[in-house]
Formats: C-alpha cells, structure tokens, sequence
C-alpha cells in the first residue's frame, strides 16, 4: 500500500529530557500553492528546535509537510501553521521554523517564526573558538 500525505504528527519521548539539546532538520521539498495563482511554491524548511518532553517522529513529519502539496497558502500563512502544530505536538523548550521560498517573480521570501515555552531560558552559549584563539575565559 502506498505512503499517503496526513496531518497526524506523531511523538516519541525525549531520551534526555534532563539536557536542553538542539535538533536541526533541513527539508528541502515542501511545495504548496499560491492562493492567488495556483501556481506551486517550492521551499527549504529548516526546522530548529529544543525538546522538552517529546521529540517529532521524522515519517509522520514528513507526511505531514507533504499534505500541504495541494493547499493554497500565502507563505506566511503556512509557516506560522506549521510552527504552531509542531509545537502543539511536541511542546517543546523552543522551536524555530525557517521557511525559505525560492525566487517569484523575482522576490525570495524567507519568513522566520519562533516559539518559547514560558519561564524557559538558554544556557549562554559557548564559545569554543576563544580557545582556538588562546583567550582565556577566566577574569
């Protein structure tokens, strides 16, 4: 039987919950339509994000970008939906979408959307090439 597009997003628990960790996704076919033409738009999604309790189970995730294939959306639209359902399905710590839309009528558009669990704050980042640079992280 084939693989048939859904919008199930399917979960599996987190085997770290204890560790903020960053899982980075590229997905470079999603295709839906533009409301005013018809027409396909074609994008890359990058999806970013750090898990809480759940992480997003990679078929059904791609069942589900592929069930917008035959939607109207303006491009804004569509990647605002998807961050939200993502992070309805998973809950995460933070998770950021970056849709990257290939050129139209010679305009790329690449909207960016962002979500944080309340209270949640990152660890500061590390910066590893001071050290290649000699500098001390000591005052």
């Amino acid at each position: 039987m084939p693989t048939k597009p859904g919008k199930s997003l399917e979960t599996f628990p987190n085997p770290e919950p204890a560790r903020d960790y960053h899982i980075h996704m590229e997905i470079p076919e999603f295709t839906c339509l533009c409301p005013k033409t018809g027409q396909p738009d074609f994008a890359t999604l990058v999806l970013d994000y750090i898990p809480d309790r759940l992480c997003v189970e990679l078929k059904s995730l791609k069942l589900y970008i592929w069930s917008y294939r035959n939607e109207g959306a303006f491009h804004e639209a569509v990647t605002n939906r998807i961050l939200d359902e993502l992070v309805k399905a998973t809950k995460p710590r933070f998770m950021r979408l970056t849709a990257k839309f290939y050129v139209r009528g010679g305009i790329f558009t690449t909207v960016v959307a962002e979500h944080r669990k309340k209270g949640w704050k990152p660890a500061p980042a590390v910066d590893l090439l001071q050290f290649e640079r000699g500098e001390s992280t000591r005052g």
